[in-house]
């Protein structure tokens, strides 16, 4: 049975959420305070023990590329300064076998996960998917890949949300738990309605795959917002190999939109060394003068009632 080894980061959306800051910027290079929201993806799949790493990109996305190429003008400045701890931060990004692809059309995450058929060939690999960060003492790629170790099969991270939040997702409708946190799906719904949501375990941005997927793919047709989608093709590949579910209990970090984004850098930021004690007092003093505020707006009102 084969390693899992290959991993695929689709980064090819337009970055809607973020304008007009990803005009002309790709999305993925957003940065949590001084990391790119990309570069904590690759660190997961190589701590997970991914040696091959495939970036599906589109327009505007070529600083992906260059961020993970050497800067041999910048190392040089840097060593020459003296500057060790910043040089070994820029070079973290370099030296990963990287390989890009460009999804010329934005036709859904199914069809960005299909460019990577001749790159994966006939082995299991992982799909991570950029907006979600996640946090546990084993990174959740590992996480599915000792699951597949075990099983021989597809998995899927999943988490519970909020059940006034299911439409936001795919949701898995699980059915035996063969083991702790692992389910044997029996189907999964693509952003369905509250009401006829299987259950609150959506589908959180990490895949791990086995290669006939793709031929899904290659006849799946167009379902939710007119696009290729995963979900869809990974139900079709339920009804002919088991699919399993893996809820994942860790912390996960949505960067997909603004709320998320500011969230995300906040709690990082209270963990870096540079600024976590800044941020810290600024927060108390911000927490007070929001107290004073609420304090004046309360009065007000006690006297508009008198």
């Amino acid at each position: 049975m084969s390693k899992v080894k290959k991993a695929i980061i689709p980064a090819a959306g337009l970055g809607t959420r973020f304008l007009p800051a990803t005009k002309a910027m790709a999305k993925e290079m957003l940065p949590i305070v001084d990391k790119p929201t990309i570069q904590f993806i690759v660190e997961e799949a190589r701590a997970s023990g991914i040696e091959d790493i495939l970036i599906v990109t589109g327009k505007a996305k070529r600083p992906i590329e260059d961020h993970f190429d050497s800067n041999l003008e910048l190392e040089m400045n840097l060593k020459e300064k003296g500057k060790t701890d910043l040089l070994q931060m820029v070079e973290e990004t370099t030296g990963l076998n990287l390989h890009f692809i460009r999804q010329s059309h934005p036709l859904g995450l199914g069809h960005a996960v299909l460019q990577a058929k001749s790159f994966v060939g006939n082995e299991p690999f992982v799909v991570m998917l950029g907006d979600d960060l996640m946090s546990d003492d084993i990174p959740l790629t590992k996480q599915l890949i000792n699951n597949y170790d075990s099983i021989h099969a597809s998995t899927i991270a999943v988490m519970e949300v909020p059940e006034e939040d299911v439409s936001k997702y795919g949701i898995i409708n699980p059915g035996e738990e063969v083991q702790k946190d692992l389910y044997n799906v029996k189907n999964f719904v693509e952003k369905p309605s509250q009401k006829d949501a299987p259950s609150n375990l959506a589908i959180i941005g990490r895949y791990l795959l086995t290669p006939e997927i793709f031929e899904v793919l290659e006849k799946q047709k167009p379902g939710a917002g007119g696009e290729i989608q995963l979900t869809d093709a990974i139900d079709t590949l339920n009804k002919t190999q088991r699919v399993f579910a893996h809820k994942f209990t860790g912390i996960r970090y949505d960067v997909g939109d603004k709320f998320g984004y500011m969230k995300t850098s906040i709690e990082y930021g209270l963990e870096h060394p540079q600024i976590k004690d800044d941020l810290k007092d600024l927060i108390i003093e911000l927490g007070a003068k929001l107290s004073k505020e609420d304090e004046k707006k309360a009065k007000k009102e006690v006297k508009k009632d008198k």
